[in-house]
């Protein structure tokens, strides 16, 4: 069953289609975006302006066309803040009735608040935690609290790129005594919510939406980090965010691209979006933030399979996201998962019995247990190298939880699992730096040794024993069959252990 949701933002009209696995999980097919402006003069004459009417009617209409070719069942839409609040909003939903044949749902701040809720829980591992979600559109912002199982706050500021672009009354520099109005603005608006969320309690910020993405890269860049496909759970200091913003207010509009990370369709408003961030974390007492490429558009797709009787339950099971992301890749390229989860036990024995010596965290112990898992999804596509085809697919996949870091190196893990080790030559290992390409050497060494204890794909070896002094590993495998295969392999491939430990390696049956 394939659905499609079409969100009518004040800023941009997004779609994006999808394909529910019987009614337990679903796969992305498609994601347009299209940055029509809608609400542009909206909060200040309150009326779509023909351009926007016009262009907006034509977006939806190709979205349509193309979920059609889809073979979409369903297209759920949603109309925000600016249908809500322009006086021809009505004429423009009953045009997409009449013209295009689609039953747009004109819903509210709160409504859209629980919705991005949703779709934030199933993109980020809250764990335990309680989280304030803040999602800055043009036209209104939205804040939400809550955790893996329930909302318990949430509302919807008038407060928005857009609309602040009609307060301010231009798209140029800010001086500080504007800025300074500008920020007293966002304490009027946004001050006693603020204050409610802050009771209600949290440990964690999220922040989605294009302007705060938008920002969170600029400040990455800043960073040099390196962004592959995502910025999902990259966690962002505010005092970088600051740096960014402080710039951006004091250029002119044509000028902000020159801020790396900073796109064109974004130059009218993005200053003021970030200070509107920057006085909200402050108001959240928060020093950091973690981003989200959760959207409203995926909250209506969950919202929509949950009320219609198919549970959005997980197909996998997993004890948080990350891992049930993992099992779902593996499910997707027809991995053997019973296979990898004896891999996996193998190499966690591995890991936590050479504790002492190794220094590794419980961080890269979850890193490692994952990589075990999907490791060889490459075969899906082909046997040669089917490890670097591996890679690939963990890199431009769309694994949940997982920040850019911590993709390169489940990626990475998967190409050097096989064949040659890490080399500084290859391309994005040498992009890494020095303590990440030794983390890397060290987990590697670890999954290359449990790989090769199940190279007959049996599971005989049940389970392994290590003794070391100052020179030497000796790991001794246990099991009732026969595992000469076995111990020839890993021993072929526990050169990249031996370097990062330093030790000379011998695989014995014990």
């Amino acid at each position: 069953m394939n659905l499609a949701a079409i969100d009518i933002g004040t800023n941009s009209i997004h779609m994006i289609i999808v394909k529910v696995t019987s009614g337990q999980s679903y796969e992305v097919l498609v994601q347009e975006k299209e940055m029509v402006k809608l609400g542009v003069g909206v909060f200040t004459n309150k009326m779509l302006s023909q351009r926007a009417f016009d262009a907006g009617i034509k977006t939806i209409s190709r979205y349509v066309q193309l979920a059609d070719e889809y073979g979409v069942e369903h297209i759920i839409t949603a109309a925000t803040s600016a249908t809500r609040e322009a006086k021809n909003g009505r004429e423009f939903l009953d045009r997409l009735i009449q013209d295009v044949g689609l039953n747009p749902q004109m819903i509210s701040g709160k409504e859209e608040a629980r919705l991005i809720f949703l779709a934030v829980r199933k993109a980020i591992d809250l764990n335990k935690q309680n989280a304030m979600v803040i999602d800055i559109g043009g036209g209104s912002t939205e804040v939400v609290i809550g955790n893996k199982d329930e909302v318990f706050f949430k509302n919807s500021l008038k407060l928005g790129v857009l609309r602040l672009l009609d307060w301010v009354g231009d798209q140029g520099p800010l001086n500080k005594s504007k800025q300074e109005a500008l920020r007293e603005h966002v304490k009027e608006v946004a001050g006693k919510t603020m204050k409610e969320a802050s009771t209600a309690g949290f440990s964690k910020v999220i922040g989605t939406s294009g302007t705060i993405r938008t920002l969170g890269e600029a400040a990455l860049e800043m960073k040099d980090v390196n962004i592959i496909n995502s910025v999902n759970a990259e966690v962002i200091k505010v005092k970088d965010l600051e740096k960014i913003v402080d710039k951006l207010l004091e250029l002119p509009a044509d000028k902000r691209t020159d801020v790396k990370g900073i796109s064109e369709n974004r130059v009218d408003a993005i200053h003021l979006g970030g200070l509107l961030l920057l006085e909200l974390l402050k108001m959240a007492d928060a020093k950091e933030i973690t981003l989200s490429d959760a959207s409203l558009r995926e909250g209506l797709i969950i919202d929509y399979i949950e009320k219609n009787g198919l549970k959005l339950s997980d197909l996998v099971e997993g004890k948080n996201i990350r891992e049930r992301s993992c099992l779902l890749m593996a499910m997707r390229y027809e991995t053997d998962i019973e296979e990898k989860k004896h891999v996996s036990m193998l190499a966690l024995q591995l890991f936590d019995q050479l504790k002492e010596i190794h220094q590794m965290d419980s961080d890269a112990r979850e890193l490692l247990q994952n990589a075990c898992l999907i490791f060889d999804v490459g075969l899906f596509v082909n046997f040669q190298d089917y490890h670097k085809h591996a890679a690939y697919l963990i890199l431009n996949g769309r694994l949940r939880g997982f920040n850019n870091e911590e993709r390169i190196m489940l990626a990475l893990m998967a190409r050097y699992h096989r064949k040659s080790g890490p080399k500084k030559k290859h391309e994005i290992f040498g992009q890494l730096e020095s303590k990440e390409r030794t983390l890397l050497k060290g987990l590697v060494g670890i999954l290359r040794i449990a790989v090769a204890l199940d190279k007959t794909k049996n599971q005989w070896v049940e389970k392994v024993h290590c003794e070391l002094d100052q020179e030497n590993l000796e790991i001794r495998i246990f099991g009732d069959a026969t595992m000469d295969l076995e111990i020839w392999e890993a021993q072929r491939f526990s050169d990249v252990l031996a370097k990062y430990l330093k030790r000379n390696v011998t695989m014995l049956k014990g």
